[in-house]
């Protein structure tokens, strides 16, 4: 009894501490979030107001004069740079999970699949670095160009395309970051799949690829999901090496795939050390609230993702029974 305890409680600690973090920022955030309404969200204006004048009071709130504070561009650039990542992220690390768990020998196998997870254990200060550096420079003069030359009909790639910073870039950095997160759990669960399925269906005359795209992965889809969820916590949470690709926008929705922008995360970065010179503390708690939105962003997804989960499961067993 004590040892089943003991483990209720270790294994409570997480979600206690995911309450305590989300508790902390609704507190903390309070006044920002009365003060700001829901404006807040759909409002495409940040303005820290004149931080050296004497503060005002709006609404029975003392803010610097000027102050406005407004997110959707912010949002607009969280998501779509999430998008962006798992649209490349996904068929690249479902392609190398299959390549690494069915086409590679054994020994090979290890080597390379401990060279791909290797990407995980990359600062993402180093990839924002490699990024500025390799990336920004050949997109921007090459990749981004051809892109829009080839594919202006299409209404957002068409457009000046750019200098290299902005929502492509980091998308295509983030995705790199987050593909090895979907090789290796696939790839092991692939590998965990018991022999004797393989054969089966091989003797009823499936070919390799048919074993693998009408059986393997289809028995693997909440295996999937959960990697998918994992890849989009770790590309809306991500921070430095958006901040260096991104292009900092600010107040400004992209109008094509080149357009600079900015995200959640990679703006509290930012706004940080400006925000905390204003002498009514509402500056911080206001990108407090940014860090509120962006948590239940996070849980709103993962909800979204058990939804999806639930509804297999329900479809599967209904075809079960029929």
């Amino acid at each position: 009894m004590k040892f089943k305890t003991g483990l209720a409680a270790i294994a409570g600690v997480l979600p206690a501490s995911l309450v305590a973090i989300v508790l902390f920022l609704t507190v903390y955030s309070w006044p920002a979030i009365r003060f700001n309404g829901f404006h807040f969200l759909v409002s495409n204006h940040w303005n820290l107001g004149n931080l050296y004048a004497d503060p005002v009071t709006v609404a029975g709130t003392q803010v610097a004069p000027g102050a406005h504070y407004g997110i959707l561009f912010l949002i607009v650039g969280t998501l779509l740079t999430t998008l962006v990542a798992l649209l490349i992220a996904l068929p690249v690390g479902v392609g190398a999970a299959i390549f690494l768990a069915e086409a590679v020998p054994g020994r090979l196998r290890l080597w390379l699949s401990f060279l791909v997870e290797l990407l995980a254990a990359v600062p993402s200060v180093v990839f924002g670095l490699w990024g500025y550096v390799v990336v920004i420079p050949f997109l921007g003069q090459h990749l981004f160009p051809f892109l829009s030359r080839i594919f202006g009909f299409v209404p957002f790639f068409a457009g000046p395309s750019g200098s290299g910073y902005g929502l492509l870039t980091s998308g295509f950095v983030l995705s790199l970051m987050i593909v090895p997160l979907i090789v290796a759990t696939l790839r092991d669960a692939m590998v965990s799949q018991p022999p004797a399925i393989r054969e089966a269906v091989t003797a009823l005359g499936a070919t390799r690829f048919e074993v693998v795209a009408k059986v393997i992965l289809p028995s693997l889809f909440r295996v999937l999901v959960g990697a998918t969820i994992l890849a989009v916590g770790r590309a809306l949470g991500e921070t430095m090496a958006v901040l260096m690709v991104s292009g900092n926008a600010l107040n400004y929705l992209p109008h094509n795939i080149y357009a600079p922008i900015s995200t959640m995360a990679a703006f509290i970065v930012s706004q940080l050390d400006s925000a905390m010179q204003d002498p009514t503390g509402m500056a911080v708690r206001s990108l407090a609230e940014i860090a509120l939105m962006l948590s239940l962003l996070s849980l709103l997804i993962n909800f979204l993702a058990r939804l999806v989960l639930a509804i297999e499961n329900r479809s599967a067993r209904h075809a079960t029974i029929v």
